[in-house]
């Protein structure tokens, strides 16, 4: 690979903690090394109609001194665009053009699978580009940018439900993202102390999820002195139950790389904990025991469905996030520096700068079912008859990698 006087940084895909780090890390480490680097905006639209711009916005240090690492989305922005899906017959001359008219040598790009997928079809087409993985779905094989923001932004808000849910006696169902794995309800559920937590590794068998939830929720409330309790559940968006149902919004379409729109889990959650309330003769007697019963008006406690959404990936980065960023950014220029292309930036370690094809870092990785056994041990259910955790010791040397 030629050598590289100038860089252009893009952001795809779904916004999340950390991403403004990655942009400014990989800038930081571009001017140290007398590479200059351009913003290239609206991820890949912007790659696209990149020929058709006047300008681009330079990370010179000045305006770096404008540009903070800390709130969570994109200064460089987003869009959802499959390169490969846009009609034009000469999309990728389109592209080379456009990064001849600014100069451009390579490209750090961050986002998740999807766009990793499109880094590959780029490489692939002599395009020099370097990965830097971000997802705060945590479901990409090394650890992605915005997990850690996300995973203590759910956290944050199962564990303020809760007083709505102590104050009403409720059961409170709060959903959150994670299409194929359930890392973020997994770790944010453990991390808020939730009840039950559905994820989409394990079809939910709701008879069991019900019985858990009606010994720990009355066992709670008779307990208590002032007769108060909650039952708190996570539920990641691409949960199923036994028979494989997906909750999905069939009017909303699929979107640029083929997905439907998930919606409705919390409150399917809802109706099938609701409809066992109603059925179940113990549970009258429980309400008239604790003096909540009211004859046709409160006759079952209530369950509620809280859908925080696009919060979970808005306001701030975590200090992990940010320094993960930086450095995933830097390590990508740094890559690219000694002439590698068309990989995956998964770290810097030491004087060890980390990649993985890219290839294979987008493959799926799922919340490992052993240590679903573990919080199940503890006490934690996941709609599913109880496995018991049998671990083995290991003594082990070094430093020991983060958990996620």
């Amino acid at each position: 690979m030629a050598q590289i006087k100038r860089i252009g940084i893009l952001t795809s895909g779904g916004d999340c903690g950390g991403l403004n780090a990655v942009v400014k890390g990989a800038a930081q480490m571009a001017n140290s090394l007398g590479i200059e680097s351009v913003i290239i905006p609206n991820g890949y639209a912007g790659l696209y109609n990149l020929v058709d711009f006047d300008n681009l916005v330079t990370l010179n240090p000045m305006r770096l001194d404008r540009f903070e690492a800390y709130p969570a989305g994109s200064e460089a922005g987003h869009s959802r665009v499959k390169i490969k899906k846009i009609k034009d017959p000469e999309k990728y001359e389109r592209i080379r053009q456009g990064l001849k008219r600014f100069s451009i040598d390579a490209l750090v790009i961050s986002g998740g699978d999807d766009t990793g997928s499109v880094m590959v079809d780029l490489s692939g087409r002599g395009i020099p580009c370097i990965h830097a993985p971000k997802t705060m779905d945590l479901d990409l094989q090394s650890y992605s940018v915005g997990g850690d923001s996300t995973i203590n932004r759910i956290s944050r808000f199962i564990q303020e439900l809760k007083t709505t849910g102590r104050t009403h006696n409720r059961i409170i169902v709060t959903e959150v993202f994670g299409r194929y794995a359930g890392h973020t309800a997994f770790r944010g559920g453990v991390s808020a102390e939730a009840d039950a937590i559905l994820i989409p590794e394990i079809p939910v068998d709701f008879d069991i999820l019900y019985q858990h939830l009606v010994s720990t929720f009355t066992r709670r409330i008779r307990e208590n002195d002032v007769k108060a309790g909650t039952y708190t559940i996570v539920v990641a968006e691409g949960m199923t139950d036994a028979s494989g149902k997906e909750i999905v919004d069939e009017s909303a379409g699929v979107d640029a790389f083929g997905h439907k729109k998930l919606a409705g889990a919390a409150k399917y959650v809802c109706q099938e904990l609701e409809k066992r309330l109603k059925a179940d003769p113990q549970i009258k007697k429980f309400m008239k025991e604790t003096g909540q019963f009211v004859d046709g008006l409160y006759e079952i406690p209530e369950v509620r469905s809280v859908t925080p959404g696009h919060l979970v990936r808005a306001g701030e980065s975590s200090s992990y996030d940010v320094n993960f960023g930086k450095e995933a950014g830097a390590g990508a220029v740094l890559l690219l520096k000694q002439g590698m292309t068309g990989v995956t930036i998964c770290g810097v370690k030491g004087r060890t700068i980390l990649y993985q094809k890219t290839e294979d870092v987008i493959k799926q990785r799922y919340v490992s079912l052993y240590m679903v056994s573990l919080y199940e041990t503890m006490g934690f259910c996941f709609g599913r008859n109880p496995v018991q955790y049998k671990g083995e010791a290991v003594e082990v040397s070094g430093t020991i990698d983060r958990i996620y």
